[in-house]
């Protein structure tokens, strides 16, 4: 398993070097020495910090989705005392400024998340197994609260998880062919306003409802 120690300059200049790298050249085609020397620090640092390329793989795909289910678990917290509808469109909103606020890392996650591999099956068991949980309980409690359509929530996951991690999962798409900047702030905004849209013109009972827009 990686080390738990704190962070430091070094273990901070390998994380970034890693994500770079791995974007770039994928993490079959990047060596722990171009990883290393990118970070400018000795081989040795990534074996001390992670074991390893594979120890820090795991790290990178951990703290991705740790992060990103702490919004997750937030966001549902909020049904205590927000409509499902509203507690729903909140959640869009935390989740693309957390994807937005760590889009290098969430594009080599996601992109991962792809593929078949044992860290991934553990991912799908523990982090997306919660995840798939927790939407069905909002989209749940919004069907029997009569603001929902009744849909099947598990193909109400498939659209609703596709529209927020097509721009981070393929941002140079976006960028080369659509001509969309997903780096940029504005888009998190418009990009959220046609969501809310989505939300009410897909997902709820009664489609002239109006949804307020929290920025």
């Amino acid at each position: 398993m990686p080390q738990t120690s704190a962070s430091s300059p070094a273990k901070e200049r390998i994380i970034d070097a890693a994500v770079s790298l791995f974007n770039t050249k994928g993490y079959n085609g990047t060596s722990v020495r171009e990883i290393a020397n990118k970070a400018k620090v000795n081989v040795a640092h990534i074996s001390y910090y992670f074991n390893g390329k594979g120890g820090l793989l795991e790290y990178l795909v951990s703290q991705y989705f740790e992060g990103y289910l702490t919004v997750m678990e937030q966001g549902y917290a909020k049904l205590s005392y927000l409509p499902p509808k509203d507690c729903l469109i909140q959640l869009i909103l935390d989740i693309l400024n957390y994807q937005h606020n760590n889009r290098q890392l969430a594009r080599f996650v996601l992109r991962e998340t792809t593929l078949d591999s044992v860290l991934i099956r553990e991912v799908m068991t523990t982090y997306l197994s919660k995840e798939k949980y927790l939407f069905i309980e909002i989209f749940e409690k919004g069907m029997a609260a009569g603001e929902f359509r009744k849909l099947p929530s598990v193909h109400m996951i498939v659209q609703l998880k596709s529209l927020l991690m097509m721009p981070y999962l393929q941002p140079q798409y976006m960028g080369e062919v659509l001509y969309l900047q997903t780096h940029e702030p504005y888009f998190v905004k418009q990009y959220f306003s046609e969501l809310c849209l989505w939300v009410q013109t897909a997902l709820m009972n009664d489609s002239s409802s109006q949804i307020i827009m929290t920025t």
